[in-house]
């Protein structure tokens, strides 16, 4: 299993746009992946998010993201997205390991 882990920051007023993004993204990527994505809000700073988003393989979604990315609806929600940060996007790469 493959696992990408984003972090960042974004005001508490815009979290139910936040949602909204996350809901309609999910949706376009799980046309292409298998894809299961758990998000999370800190407890303690509520500007703070963590995604973490489990994939079949590393190799599935190499292959499968140029055609992601390439859907007009991906590129106009990562805009809407990219405005509501107040942070840079912290980015890991995992793998499953039992």
């Amino acid at each position: 299993m493959y696992i990408k882990l984003y972090q960042y920051h974004i005001h508490p007023e815009n979290e139910q746009e936040l949602m909204l993004i996350q809901r309609k993204a999910g949706y376009i990527y799980r046309n292409y992946l298998d894809v299961q994505t758990k998000i999370l809000k800190n407890k303690i700073d509520e500007t703070k998010w963590t995604e973490i988003s489990f994939f079949k393989s590393e190799e599935d979604y190499q292959n499968k993201l140029p055609l992601i990315n390439s859907n007009p609806d991906i590129q106009e929600l990562y805009r809407r997205f990219e405005s509501l940060l107040i942070s840079e996007i912290r980015e890991e790469d995992y793998e499953e390991w039992l």
